[in-house]
């Protein structure tokens, strides 16, 4: 690996150094020491990680895509080895599968728990929970910028007008993903706390919002959020993690800017009023809206978090916003909403053509004077090929092991979308801490693949199947 690489891995051992030093903190002024030990194992574990990487002499040549790819799966692979230390030291009883699962749930920010009841847990075990769904929420929009040539041009020009990032401004945008990601949830928390959230819970609510995670610090949402005004609150709350992490930043710099760089924000803004205005008028007679309203901006959100007011005959339309997701630069998943718009567009102009031979027709993308090119469209397509090929793959695993077909179904889905189960989806009451291990080895394997970004394994199989 180059130096890049190591550096790379090295800095995010190093932040979880810095989080985990405040989590003993955190401890100590609370007198909460159930599982000091296992977190000052785990920092010392970390920090030694971190150095061994940081001061590797190599030469620091060109990184070539494929180095890059690998680099963020390990960092996948050994992030959540390091997060899982706590919570097997810790005094839960709980096997080294289990606490990989947890630590890897967490990390991709899906959500899926081994623990059954949340209030037997110690306090410093739960922020570390949702500490670990930020780091991961922070280290996948990292890796967006690592991995930023292998997506169009026209959802780069989204973030930047650079075609290719050098090290210098990879390390520049980093930082400004940083103090974004870290303002936006200092700001989540200070509103949670003005609706009159208890500390604690703000600051993991915050935590589990910014990163699309699906970790919560009790059982039951319904005891926290018990107000039309709370629901409302927390679900644009939720949109954050929709809308992309640079959008805040590109209206205060506005000048500076052209509509190129609101594009996707503008669609996803009209796609959100669109289904809030369908559920409006299809469901607001029958159900209380404030909780309609929280599952449509958890599940394009990627979150998945819900209450169980949600009737069962709505399932699969809210399983279809998880699949869509939100924007190409944000912590949430899915097939992303511009990606599947474009592709549509594509599709309905290629049959027009034929139909219509004397006219053209143009792939223009909504909201710019860019047009998208067979080539974009054909990536789409693969995408779109990939996941469904990477469900039914799951689902067929996921059934050898014993685990039903409709079930499989939509823990498939739900775990290549990076989202938690819950009543909105038909599936809260499944419980992972009694599945086979080898069904657990199975979903972490596509926690992973789903937050590494469906292209980039297509890219994988070509380099080492093509030897191309």
């Amino acid at each position: 690996m180059s130096k890049f690489s190591l550096n790379y891995l090295g800095y995010f051992f190093l932040l979880t150094s810095l989080l985990l030093f405040f989590n003993i903190i955190y401890c100590y002024y609370l007198d909460v020491l159930l599982s000091i030990d296992a977190f000052i194992y785990t920092i010392i574990i970390s920090l030694t990680v971190s150095f061994a990487l940081l001061i590797q002499k190599k030469k620091d040549f060109k990184v070539t895509i494929y180095e890059k790819i690998v680099s963020v799966i390990l960092g996948y692979l050994l992030i959540p080895l390091l997060i899982s230390v706590p919570y097997y030291l810790g005094n839960y009883n709980i096997t080294f599968v289990d606490s990989y699962f947890e630590s890897i749930s967490g990390f991709t920010s899906t959500g899926f728990t081994i623990f059954e009841n949340i209030k037997h847990l110690d306090q410093s075990l739960v922020l570390w929970r949702s500490t670990s769904q930020w780091i991961g929420g922070l280290y996948f929009l990292f890796s967006i910028i690592m991995l930023i040539d292998i997506f169009d041009n026209n959802l780069k020009k989204s973030l930047t007008n650079f075609l290719s990032f050098s090290t210098s401004e990879t390390l520049k945008q980093s930082i400004k993903v940083l103090i974004l990601y870290t303002f936006l949830t200092i700001f989540i928390f200070l509103v949670l706390k003005i609706i009159n959230l208890r500390t604690f819970d703000s600051f993991n609510l915050a935590l589990t919002i910014i990163s699309s995670g699906g970790f919560l610090p009790f059982n039951n949402i319904e005891t926290v959020l018990n107000t039309d005004f709370k629901r409302i609150v927390f679900s644009i709350l939720m949109l954050f993690s929709f809308f992309g992490i640079f959008s805040i930043y590109n209206l205060i710099f506005f000048k500076k800017k052209n509509l190129n760089f609101f594009s996707e924000d503008l669609i996803l803004l009209f796609y959100f009023v669109f289904l809030v205005f369908l559920f409006l008028i299809f469901f607001r007679l029958e159900h209380n809206f404030s909780y309609v309203l929280f599952s449509i901006t958890s599940s394009i959100s990627n979150i998945g978090i819900s209450f169980d007011k949600i009737p069962n005959n709505i399932n699969f339309i809210f399983l279809l916003l998880v699949i869509i997701g939100g924007s190409f630069f944000s912590t949430s998943s899915g097939l992303r909403l511009v990606k599947v718009y474009s592709l549509i567009k594509f599709s309905v102009n290629e049959l027009l053509s034929h139909s219509k031979p004397n006219h053209i027709f143009k792939n223009r993308v909504l909201f710019t004077e860019f047009f998208t090119t067979r080539p974009e469209n054909e990536k789409y397509f693969l995408t779109v090929l990939i996941f469904i090929l990477s469900l039914f793959s799951l689902n067929f695993l996921l059934t050898i092991g014993g685990i039903n077909f409709e079930e499989a179904f939509k823990i498939g889905i739900l775990t290549l979308m990076n989202t938690v189960n819950s009543s909105m989806y038909g599936i809260d009451e499944f419980n992972f801490y009694y599945i086979t291990d080898y069904n657990k080895f199975v979903l972490m394997a596509f926690m992973i693949i789903g937050r590494v970004e469906l292209l980039t394994i297509l890219i994988l199989l070509k380099k080492f199947l093509l030897n191309n």
